[in-house]
């Protein structure tokens, strides 16, 4: 074995949020699949929220199939302007986050939640297609979602003793710009509601 080659655990590499998001969705996977019951899972996603280097990431999935090099491997770079494969990464861990005003929606928005709260307001938004993904991983927290008239939201996220209602959401025809919600959400809530600009709470 030659020392040099860094192993996945050895690596002292900072971690960046799409890193930690990486890992949040691989246990995500592995509590579905039974790998993980979920005191497990709770504690390696608080951890996966916390870590600082890839070696913490890469410790959380060494016993999950693939899960080690997945973990390490470094995150792709950033698309370039215009590109459909540009995502977002909001993280609110015991605190609150929240996008509201006027901001773009990328193609994938990634809203990891423990023991937070994340508020979504896309009133004034702009979509930066006909079809965008919120992918969440919700722990012990709440995601709220707000949307204008004519938006289209459509769920495919698992809930696990928690839930995911959109029946707050004004029907929208087929063709509407959608919202697509996917993910887990553990013992948390994720939310719904259509209101107009200006509308008040």
């Amino acid at each position: 074995m030659n020392d040099d080659v860094p192993t996945a655990t050895a690596s002292g590499l900072r971690a960046s949020d799409a890193d930690r998001e990486r890992t949040a969705r691989r246990l995500g996977e592995a509590l579905g699949d039974g790998r993980l019951d979920h005191a497990e899972y709770g504690e390696r996603l608080d951890s996966a929220f916390t870590a600082t280097t890839m070696g913490d990431l890469a410790r959380l999935t060494e016993d999950l199939p693939g899960g080690a090099e997945a973990a390490a491997a470094p995150a792709p770079e950033a698309a370039p302007a215009g590109s459909s494969v540009g995502s977002e990464n909001i993280v609110a861990v015991l605190a609150s986050a929240e996008r509201t005003g006027r901001w773009l929606v990328e193609p994938r928005t990634n809203a990891s939640n423990v023991l937070g709260s994340i508020e979504l307001d896309m009133r004034e938004a702009v979509l930066s297609g006909p079809r965008v993904v919120l992918q969440c991983a919700v722990l012990l927290g709440s995601v709220e979602l707000v949307v204008p008239p004519g938006i289209r939201v459509v769920s495919r996220a698992n809930a696990v003793l928690g839930s995911v209602d959109t029946a707050g959401a004004a029907p929208a025809g087929p063709d509407a710009p959608t919202v697509e919600i996917t993910g887990l959400v553990l013992l948390g809530s994720v939310s719904v509601t259509t209101r107009g600009p200006g509308a008040q709470d």
